[in-house]
């Protein structure tokens, strides 16, 4: 089933995704993903059993450790499950496995070393049910990113991105916060490596049974995302030095 000659890796970080799993994986299309790794943030649903009769490859975290934390155990995971190319879909259904096909063949064919499915490219976003504070929020933030981190791209915000095993390997991925600004330090750790990034348009969907952070976590993670990005300017400018950047060898 390899794409290209290269085994790919779907990875889920889930917590409480019992309702929406299945629906995830039934839009998966055949003959694109090698296997499937579920990594749980100790659930309090039934998201385990689920995945278990799924036949979903399953770790389950013994305490909750956050959304970074989740993904560093996926990627962590898929790189020892032998995954050349890593992409990572949530299971609350509000990224589409439909499109998968287009994050990971760049990827396999070696045109780009990240994808990464945008929301803003087209009309997905408030078409799906995007709450208008979240989409000014991210244009605004996406435009102050642009420039502080030096580098163009329609959204940082996504959950749907996929990566190159190289990439994984020489990120300091576990630098960076357990929490969700963990999202960003990562892009800013690859664009500040030289690596090259695509994006596709992905339509999205905003549901009651989709993930979502309050208004006040909203906030706050909008506050890290520009700390993150000037820590990044500093860093590049080389007047101060970055935790989550430190040790990086630019390509």
């Amino acid at each position: 089933m390899m794409v290209n000659g290269k085994k790919v890796v779907m990875v889920m970080p889930a917590y409480n995704a019992a309702s929406t799993l299945k629906k995830t994986i039934d839009e998966l299309p055949p003959d694109v993903v090698d296997e499937i790794l579920l990594v749980d943030d100790c659930s309090r649903d039934d998201t385990v059993a689920q995945a278990e009769t799924l036949g979903i490859k399953t770790v389950v975290h013994a305490c909750n450790t956050g959304y970074g934390g989740n993904q560093k155990t996926c990627y962590r995971t898929a790189l020892e499950m032998g995954a050349d190319v890593v992409v990572m879909v949530h299971p609350d259904y509000q990224y589409t496995p439909r499109i998968i096909s287009a994050m990971v063949s760049p990827i396999a064919n070696g045109v780009f070393d990240c994808m990464l499915g945008s929301r803003i490219l087209g009309t997905g976003a408030l078409k799906g049910g995007m709450p208008l504070y979240k989409f000014v929020a991210n244009r605004c933030l996406t435009i102050f990113q642009n420039i502080l981190v030096g580098y163009h791209l329609s959204e940082y915000h996504t959950g749907y991105r996929a990566f190159s095993r190289e990439l994984l390997e020489n990120l300091p991925v576990d630098a960076n916060s357990d929490d969700f600004v963990f999202d960003n330090q990562m892009l800013c750790q690859i664009i500040y490596a030289g690596y090259d990034i695509g994006e596709v348009t992905c339509p999205t969907r905003y549901m009651d049974d989709s993930s979502s952070i309050s208004f006040a976590r909203s906030v706050r993670y909008g506050l890290g995302v520009l700390r993150c990005s000037m820590e990044t300017l500093l860093h590049r400018l080389g007047w101060k030095e970055s935790d989550f950047l430190k040790g990086i060898t630019r390509r």
